[in-house]
C-alpha cells in the first residue's frame, strides 16, 4: 500500500475556554480527494494549521509522506502546497511576480518557472491580471492568487482550508476542476469547507468534525448530505450536553 501524503494521530491543541482540537485521527491518500467539513468554529482551521507546523500540538503526531512533520526535509515541504485562511501575496508584486516567487520557493527550477507560472495563471483564469499588482486585485482574485500559488508546483500534498472563499461562481469550478486534475496525477487534497453541496462533487471522502472531535463520515453520494450533516452533529450535541 502506497505511503499516506499526510497521516496524523491523536491531535490535540486546545485554547482557553477549552476551544480547539482533541485527539483527532486523518490521513490523506495518494490521488485521493478528503473534504473535512463542520460549523463555523468546529476547530477546522486549527487543524489546518497544527497538520502544517503553524501550530505546535499539545499532544499527537503528523507525518507527511511518512516523515515526521518537526523533522521533515526540505524536498518533502517542498511538495506540499497550502492555502490556510487568508492568501499571502505581497502587495507591490505583480501577480507574475508573486507566483514565480512562490514556485522558486517550492523548488522549480528557474527554467521552469515561466511556463509554470504561465500555465497556472491560464489555468485559474489569472492572464488578465498577470501584470496587475496584488494589493490592486479584489477579493476574489487575490483569493484566486492564493490558490495558483498553492497549486502551480504540481505538489504532492495539498492542504486548503475554506478554499472557495470570495471566488465566483466560475472560479469555484475552475478550483473544482484543478483539483481534480491533481488528484488524478496522484496528489492527496485536503480541503476543509462549510459548503457541502460544493465539496460533495468533488471528495472521494467526508470527514465531520464538531467542537474539536471528529463524529463521524458522509457519504459524498448520499442522497440528502446536508441533513445528515446536521442529524450528525445535532446528535452529537445532545449527547455532550
Amino acid at each position: 500500500m502506497a505511503e499516506a501524503r499526510l497521516a496524523a494521530q491523536g491531535l490535540v491543541r486546545t485554547f482557553d475556554g477549552g476551544v480547539g482540537i482533541r485527539g483527532v485521527d486523518i490521513d490523506v491518500q495518494p490521488g485521493e480527494i478528503h473534504a473535512l467539513v463542520g460549523l463555523n468554529g468546529a476547530g477546522k482551521s486549527t487543524l489546518m494549521r497544527v497538520l502544517l507546523g503553524m501550530l505546535r500540538p499539545s499532544d499527537g503526531s503528523v507525518a507527511i509522506e511518512g516523515h515526521d512533520l518537526r523533522a521533515a526535509p526540505n524536498r518533502i515541504w517542498a511538495g506540499v502546497g497550502h492555502l490556510v485562511e487568508y492568501p499571502l501575496a505581497y502587495a507591490e508584486l505583480t501577480v507574475r511576480g508573486n507566483l514565480a516567487l512562490g514556485a522558486r520557493l517550492h523548488g522549480v527550477r528557474a527554467e521552469d518557472i515561466p511556463p509554470t507560472v504561465a500555465s497556472v495563471m491560464e489555468e485559474l483564469n489569472l492572464e488578465q491580471y498577470a501584470d496587475r499588482r496584488a494589493g490592486r486585485l479584489s477579493l476574489g482574485n487575490r483569493q484566486r492568487l492564493g490558490l495558483a500559488s498553492a497549486i502551480q508546483h504540481d505538489p504532492r500534498l495539498i492542504v486548503l482550508d475554506e478554499p472557495t472563499n470570495a471566488l465566483d461562481p466560475s472560479g469555484v469550478i475552475l478550483l473544482r476542476e484543478a483539483l481534480q486534475r491533481r488528484a488524478e496525477r496522484g496528489a492527496g487534497i485536503l480541503v476543509s469547507s462549510h459548503h457541502l453541496d460544493e465539496v460533495a462533487r468533488i471528495a472521494d471522502r467526508v470527514t465531520v468534525l464538531n467542537s474539536g472531535i471528529i463524529i463521524g463520515s458522509l457519504d459524498p453520494n448520499g442522497i440528502d448530505i446536508e441533513r445528515a450533516f446536521f442529524d450528525l452533529v445535532h446528535t452529537h450535541d445532545k449527547e455532550s450536553a
